[in-house]
């Protein structure tokens, strides 16, 4: 199997991995689609994407590393808690999806060079992502902005909330622009891919994706200035930039910001901090405290709990929070450590992102695009792989006369 057939295979699964972490619940789509369908079309995407892994690494070649030991470790407290079926047979399929996803990210870690290759895979699978929201945008502006989501941008063709969305929009902006300043696109293609991302987010109005492309910009950047001019330029640039902006259309964007909400409203997060406050005064068994009640929908009460910590808490205990933790600590360290490069400021990038969305999303303790965007920064800061030598094995090499030595000589050596 050539190279380049297998660099395709490994993009293919990929791109399923991805369209398995899409989800199933979600604004009403332009043709009404049965949630059975959607799962068993995302379900088909994992087990096809494991499947394909399996077939281009038949000799199961892995590169172990704290990342992927981690999650290994996660499934832990989350098949514990799920035995008892508290939370029903679900939770038992949750974990099978869960194992199947980390397993399948085993299978293609042998790939984790160091390099940009799964930099382009997610850039190309995210923006062909919002590629159907913005067709739901043209084909139907009012199932695209409905009045149920406050006029906010979402999944007209594929049901996707505003937050999804700004998600995407806001990772591949922010992966682009390193790429621009590290040399590795030119600015018409960049430009292909920022500048409808950006004008999706601002549809969205989704202030934690904003957030975070600002900070996680911010300091992949600064990762760069020290030895890249063309940050330096970008950082100076962008800084004056955002200073006119906030000059001359700061009521503009408060407007953006508070989305027609009261300062009540703002202030407690949208009703997120009635739900955490809830999830962490109800009652809890020692068991249900270090291994949770059971991988679930991310709910509580039946709310949304919106918060990757708590919601881990509620489903995995705080095994699974000291888990999660682990996982961002290492990598934030490994990144911290390595010189700077650009694969580093895209780790930086995608670390520090997960971590500011995990205040206000769910996702960091289950299979997510919040795990691939991970994922994603330990591919960046792998080492990479060792040459290997070539075969000798059958290969005859010619017979090297050997020097003839005269006897003075050698008597001159054992003396």
């Amino acid at each position: 199997m050539g190279a380049d057939h297998t660099s395709r295979i490994v993009g293919i699964v990929w791109g399923l991995l991805v369209l398995n972490t899409l989800g199933s619940a979600g604004a009403r789509t332009i043709v009404p689609l049965p949630r059975s369908l959607i799962q068993m079309v995302t379900m088909g995407a994992l087990v096809a994407a494991f499947a394909l892994a399996l077939a281009v690494n038949l000799r199961l070649r892995i590169r172990a590393g704290a990342f992927l030991f981690l999650l290994t470790l996660l499934l832990v407290p989350s098949v514990i808690s799920s035995a008892d079926l508290e939370s029903g047979f679900g939770a038992l399929f949750r974990c099978a999806r869960l194992a199947l996803f980390v397993g399948t990210l085993w299978l293609l870690s042998r790939w984790w060079d160091g390099g940009l290759t799964f930099v382009r895979h997610h850039i190309r699978m995210y923006y062909a992502v919002l590629g159907s929201v913005a067709a739901g945008l043209v084909i139907s502006p009012g199932a695209a902005l409905p009045e149920l989501y406050g006029g906010r941008l979402v999944g007209a063709l594929w049901p996707l909330t505003p937050p999804q969305i700004g998600q995407y929009a806001a990772v591949i902006t922010g992966l682009t622009v390193l790429l621009v300043l590290g040399r590795r696109t030119d600015r018409a293609s960049a430009a292909v891919v920022i500048v409808p991302s950006l004008v999706l987010l601002a549809l969205t109005h989704t202030r934690t994706a904003t957030l975070g492309l600002l900070i996680g910009l911010v300091l992949a950047i600064g990762s760069l200035v020290l030895t890249s001019a063309a940050a330096r330029r970008f950082f100076a640039w962008a800084v004056l930039c955002a200073t006119v902006a906030a000059v001359a259309f700061s009521s503009a964007l408060q407007a953006w910001f508070l989305r027609g909400q009261s300062q009540e409203n703002f202030s407690n997060l949208t009703g997120r901090a009635k739900v955490w406050e809830a999830l962490l005064a109800a009652p809890r068994s020692t068991t249900e405290q270090l291994f949770g009640v059971g991988l679930g929908d991310k709910s509580f009460g039946g709310l949304p709990i919106d918060n990757s910590w708590l919601a881990v808490y509620q489903e995995q205990g705080l095994t699974g929070v000291a888990l999660v933790a682990a996982v961002i600590i290492v990598l934030g360290g490994v990144a911290l450590l390595r010189p700077p490069s650009l694969q580093r400021a895209c780790a930086i990038f995608l670390i520090s992102y997960c971590a500011i969305a995990s205040y206000t999303e769910a996702g960091l303790g289950d299979a997510s695009p919040y795990l691939l965007h991970l994922a994603v920064a330990a591919s960046l800061l792998a080492a990479p792989a060792a040459a290997t030598p070539l075969p000798t094995h059958g290969v005859s090499t010619p017979d090297v006369p050997r020097r003839h030595i005269p006897r003075w000589a050698r008597r001159s050596e054992v003396t």
